[in-house]
């Protein structure tokens, strides 16, 4: 699973469910387009070559979804871009043409596009702008470093508090984990998630399957959670092994989705949140749990 928040996604100001409200009348929910020039050196690589890289690379913002790279063509190899006959339309951008990808023996159908003549409505220079399938290509670098799941939201923050709280969490009046050396980690257009350090998790912890890909934080695993009674609770808990640097303060901590479990923070018992995970594991793209 790859899952995100942003500016066009989740609760973002221009998602499709905007949690705020503005003082002008913005486009409604689903129309907003935003073509943002990128600081990055961008590249990607397919079959072991790099086949685009830009330092002039445009994050295409589309509300509903998480952002996308556009190169220029320039910055595009030419030589690996084989056009077709497959055409797209968008309803907001155009009528989209494809390229087939060729590298060595690789071949990947149709996994890049570009409007070459978009909606008078569409941002200015979205035309000729080459953008792929973001998990049909082997690898993307902002840098020298590698992104996954998709490319990163420059208006998505993650912040990291270490609390003090009295935090305790149960289901179905069975202690899960109690503990004052909580870390809040606050995330854009997501609920407060609680990350409690492994050794005062009272619950048993049965290891699952289940990885999820998280572009700001790194790769989770995930706990089953077995009651006295041998009730299972399928992925209840995560946690990161190796999180990324701006997460690295909780490797060693784990998370429970608090939209499914009694949560009591300095004696107050808080509200469940409503999220798409409030009934299990979410299985939709462009959504991430904290």
């Amino acid at each position: 699973m790859i899952f995100g928040m942003g500016l066009m996604s989740g609760s973002g100001p221009f998602s499709l469910n905007p949690a705020g409200a503005w003082n002008f009348e913005p486009p409604a929910p689903g129309q907003a387009i935003y073509l943002d020039p990128s600081p990055k050196r961008v590249r990607v690589i397919l079959g072991g070559e790099t086949i685009a890289d830009s330092r002039r690379a445009f994050l295409l913002h589309e509300s509903g979804h998480q952002p996308v790279y556009y190169f220029p063509p320039e910055d595009v190899r030419s030589d690996v871009c084989e056009p077709t006959d497959h055409h797209t339309a968008c309803p907001k951008k155009g009528e989209a043409s494809y390229y087939t990808l060729r590298t060595g023996s690789r071949v990947e159908e149709n996994a890049a596009w570009y409007y070459p003549s978009p909606l008078q409505s569409a941002p200015a220079g979205l035309a000729g702008l080459v953008a792929f399938y973001f998990n049909r290509m082997d690898r993307w670098l902002e840098e020298d470093e590698q992104i996954i799941g998709h490319p990163r939201d420059p208006y998505h923050r993650i912040e990291v508090i270490a609390s003090s709280a009295s935090l305790r969490f149960s289901k179905r009046g069975e202690p899960l984990a109690a503990t004052t050396r909580a870390l809040a980690l606050f995330e854009t257009n997501l609920p407060t998630r609680w990350y409690v350090p492994l050794d005062d998790v009272t619950a048993a912890l049965e290891p699952s399957k289940t990885t999820s890909i998280c572009p700001y934080k790194g790769i989770a695993g995930y706990y089953h959670v077995r009651q006295a009674d041998g009730t299972v609770h399928e992925d209840l808990v995560w946690y990161y092994a190796q999180p990324f640097a701006e997460a690295s303060r909780i490797a060693g901590y784990v998370c429970v989705y608090n939209e499914r479990v009694d949560a009591e923070l300095d004696g107050v018992i808080l509200e469940r949140p409503a999220s798409p995970w409030s009934h299990g594991r979410a299985e939709a793209p462009g959504l991430t749990r904290g």
